[in-house]
């Protein structure tokens, strides 16, 4: 399920009767924006069933004990809005019983004061990466991918890897359920959005995994999708929000993305 942004090349070739390949790719990237909306905030109570993903995780355990192993690499997982590292405990063992050294971000609850957070983060990527003299590989939710893509931006020597779960890449909180919650707080969304754009005119220099859901019912799924950045990769999966940390195709996936950089650098 890799790769669903549509191209070009999905088009077909042009005739007289029938729009070019660019034509088409640019009304279906238009259609999309204009699509763009945070999801109805009614919808958040559903995404409990995303917990039903850890009743699969337990039925996938032998699938997920077989995944290649890692040798030791560090790997930092970030909370999304809201959340601690409690959410992300899980994903961590698993990740330690693969051979990685996961970690938490140790930074308490994600209270989505970025401006605060992301100095933080760079400080622990870059003495973690002094530390061991390797680059850190870097796995966020929501929110915390957000705050993981800037790091690698900031940082790209420090970091081997990204690997984000239902992340917004565009608009900040605009395109989120949480949005509101930043409106309260005093921030402009617009603001926010024009803020976030800026930042994405520096180029991504670090390998991207972005996992992302058309059930998401905290995050608009087109917000997920980088289509400015040649290093990212998009992949699609079918649960909810907080199904992302307990998926078993989840884990699958970052097992893997982990596992190909390790290999990547042994060749």
């Amino acid at each position: 399920m890799k790769e669903v942004v549509p191209s070009a090349a999905s088009a077909g070739t042009a005739n007289a009767h029938r729009p070019a390949a660019e034509d088409v790719a640019g009304t279906q990237e238009k259609n999309a924006m204009e699509e763009l909306k945070a999801p109805p905030r009614r919808g958040i109570v559903l995404q409990v069933l995303g917990l039903l993903e850890c009743v699969r995780l337990v039925r996938h355990l032998p699938e997920l004990r077989r995944q290649p192993r890692g040798n030791g690499e560090l790997v930092l997982v970030m909370p999304g809005f809201g959340t601690g590292d409690d959410l992300t405990a899980l994903l961590r063992f698993y990740l330690r019983h693969l051979g990685y050294r996961a970690r938490g971000w140790d930074l308490g609850r994600n209270d989505g004061n970025v401006t605060d957070l992301l100095p933080r983060i760079l400080n622990r990527l870059t003495g973690e990466h002094v530390r061991t003299g390797r680059p850190v590989a870097l796995v966020g939710w929501s929110l915390g991918g957000y705050l993981a893509r800037e790091a690698a931006r900031e940082k790209p020597g420090s970091v081997s890897q990204v690997i984000t779960l239902g992340s917004t890449v565009i608009g900040g909180p605009k395109y989120t359920t949480a949005g509101r919650t930043y409106q309260e707080r005093g921030y402009d969304l617009d603001a926010m959005e024009a803020a976030v754009e800026a930042r994405n005119r520096i180029p991504l220099t670090v390998p991207v995994t972005a996992i992302y859901s058309k059930s998401d019912g905290i995050v608009a799924w087109q917000a997920c999708i980088d289509s400015g950045s040649a290093l990212v990769e998009h992949v699609e999966v079918k649960t909810t929000h907080l199904g992302l940390g307990f998926s078993p195709t989840v884990y699958r996936i970052i097992a893997q993305c982990l596992a190909s950089q390790h290999r990547g650098k042994q060749t």
